[in-house]
């Protein structure tokens, strides 16, 4: 089962409450997004920490609801 776009954003959000979250669905099939997800809470960590954030935020929706998402991960300019 797809999973929409403001469902994606609300569960970033909850996870990362500063966070300013931009979706695209890629495909137009609410299966393949892009997702930029700009959050201090990311400073000091490795990108790789950073998307690991976002996929824990999901609950475990990635490869199940979740096909696919492209990520990108920032930290703020101000940070």
């Amino acid at each position: 089962m797809a999973m929409n776009a403001l469902e994606i954003e609300r569960l970033i959000k909850a996870g990362l409450p500063d966070a300013q979250v931009t979706i695209r669905d890629l495909a137009g099939d609410g299966d393949h997004y892009e997702a930029h997800v700009v959050s201090k809470l990311f400073k000091d960590k490795t990108r790789v920490q950073q998307h690991k954030t976002v996929y824990d935020a999901l609950g475990g929706r990635m490869g199940e609801a979740l096909h696919s998402l492209a990520l990108q991960t920032s930290i703020p300019k101000d940070a």
